[in-house]
């Protein structure tokens, strides 16, 4: 059977006024004994056809494919299957599941990307496969590789300091807090469920895996509270393992660690949410808290002012808070697309460009000769063996914050040229390569990430489920 000729294309079903879980169906897994009926013909479901899907041995069972289709990437603990293929020039993870299951995660990562929510791109759901001689293999989910991204695993391949180990957890709380803004409830909230890109000293997250989660006009406390408590124990449990594994400094807490992240969830969503009492004549306060909104990274896109009764105050709510404000103006003004914390540092140097060079010019245009005369010039002399380090914009951040630094030792002004130069023979050469090590990870770091097969898949605690996407 020829699957290129017995492939049957769907387009996406995703209905995104829908809300919730999508309605369970009838839908039979090769672990089903009862209501399977034999499919002769792959069945695929994405929102874009790519043929490269028809060249992987979807007859042959996932943990049984061949290593010539496979990326050489760690597995981690998972109660599913989970492969890592290459696809074209991107890699992508597959996911064996249930249909409904792979469908309503499917579901909600169109939804969350659409949101604009930081989460991994859903590729296609496949069902129908069968064996050559007939028997049902259970259906898949397939997403696509972050780049520059890594799984918190990967980053604790050496030893993790704690003001580190703060700032995953941080990020994590960051991107909890945008999930419940937007009214989704994810349900398995844990730092396995997530993957971090290096976000200018920071840390950026995303949400990998989706098949919990639903999506409401709005969350109530208790619901938030119960994803910051599931939050709060998995972050712990998976602490206790890095700390029984010496990977972790072991005046690390992992208990009261994972309490950070409810410390730092509250205090984010009090600032974006909560009302503010001024007297009228105090109404600049009102640009003040959008500004401080807008330094935290969020977009006031609506907002409500009542006066009381007695008229000697009025009281102020943000409406609606959107993340990405300097993401947003970055783009706007370069096309370029970065981490919210390098696009705020790449936005400070460009307006202190436009400051110090030319004051009263439009800021499209001034921003149009930063990146001609600051960002690709860089860029360029980055060399081309040491291009897979880092992302250009955590590159150029980085040289940035380098030139700051020589500055201050040396007492005089560093030219960028010999700025850059000095950061990659003292610094770029020297760091690992993020492009390439999880596809090319060392035998330390594969010792640390494996697990074995048959007690991760059947003796794992439910509540965790490693589905790690990294670099292309």
């Amino acid at each position: 059977m020829s699957e290129e000729n017995s492939a049957h294309w769907h387009d996406e079903p995703t209905d995104y006024g829908q809300i919730g879980k999508l309605p369970r169906f009838e839908a039979a897994s090769a672990n089903d004994s009862k209501g399977f009926v034999a499919s002769s013909s792959l069945s695929i479901t994405a929102a874009a056809t790519e043929p490269e899907l028809l060249d992987l041995p979807w007859h042959v069972a996932l943990e049984d494919w061949p290593a010539e289709y496979l990326a050489a990437l760690p597995r981690g603990i998972s109660r599913h299957i989970v492969r890592f293929a290459h696809l074209g020039g991107s890699v992508i993870a597959i996911k064996e599941t249930s249909e409904h299951v792979a469908r309503h995660e499917y579901h909600m990562l169109r939804k969350l990307a659409r949101l604009d929510v930081p989460c991994v791109e859903p590729v296609a759901v496949i069902t129908g496969r069968t064996t050559p001689d007939g028997r049902p293999l259970n259906p898949v989910l397939v997403t696509r590789h972050l780049k520059f991204s890594m799984p918190y695993r990967a980053l604790f391949s050496q030893m993790l300091r704690k003001d580190t180990l703060t700032r995953l957890i941080d990020a994590q709380a960051v991107l909890l807090v945008r999930l419940h803004l937007i009214g989704f409830y994810w349900g398995d909230v844990s730092l396995s469920n997530t993957l971090f890109r290096r976000d200018a000293g920071a840390f950026a997250a995303y949400l990998v895996d989706a098949e919990t989660g639903e999506l409401y006009p709005d969350l109530s406390t208790g619901q938030r509270e119960y994803d910051l408590e599931i939050a709060r124990v998995n972050i712990a449990g998976e602490l206790m393992d890095l700390l029984d594994g010496g990977l972790i400094e072991e005046k690390v807490d992992p208990v009261a660690t994972s309490e950070l992240i409810m410390d730092s969830y509250r205090r984010l969503w009090t600032e974006l949410t909560e009302k503010e009492s001024f007297e009228i004549g105090e109404r600049w306060r009102v640009a003040a808290r959008i500004r401080k909104l807008n330094d935290l990274g969020f977009d006031v896109e609506e907002y409500a002012i009542k006066t009381t009764q007695n008229g000697s105050t009025i009281q102020l709510q943000p409406k609606v808070v959107d993340a990405g404000h300097h993401q947003r103006r970055l783009l706007r003004l370069t096309g370029l697309d970065a981490q919210e914390n390098q696009a705020r540092r790449l936005l400070t140097d460009m307006d202190t460009f436009r400051a110090d060079n030319y004051p009263g010019m439009d800021e499209e245009y001034s921003a149009h000769l930063w990146v001609s005369q600051i960002f690709e010039p860089i860029v360029r002399s980055i060399p081309r063996d040491l291009s897979g380090k880092l992302e250009p914009a955590e590159a150029v951040h980085e040289i940035l914050e380098h030139r700051w630094y020589m500055s201050e030792k040396e007492n005089r002004h560093i030219p960028l040229a010999e700025t850059v130069q000095s950061y990659i023979d003292s610094v770029l050469r020297h760091r690992r390569d993020e492009a390439a090590i999880m596809l090319n990870p060392d035998t330390g770091l594969l010792k640390i990430l494996e697990v074995e097969t048959e007690e991760s898949r059947y003796g794992a605690d439910e509540s965790i489920d490693e589905y790690p996407d990294s670099d292309d």
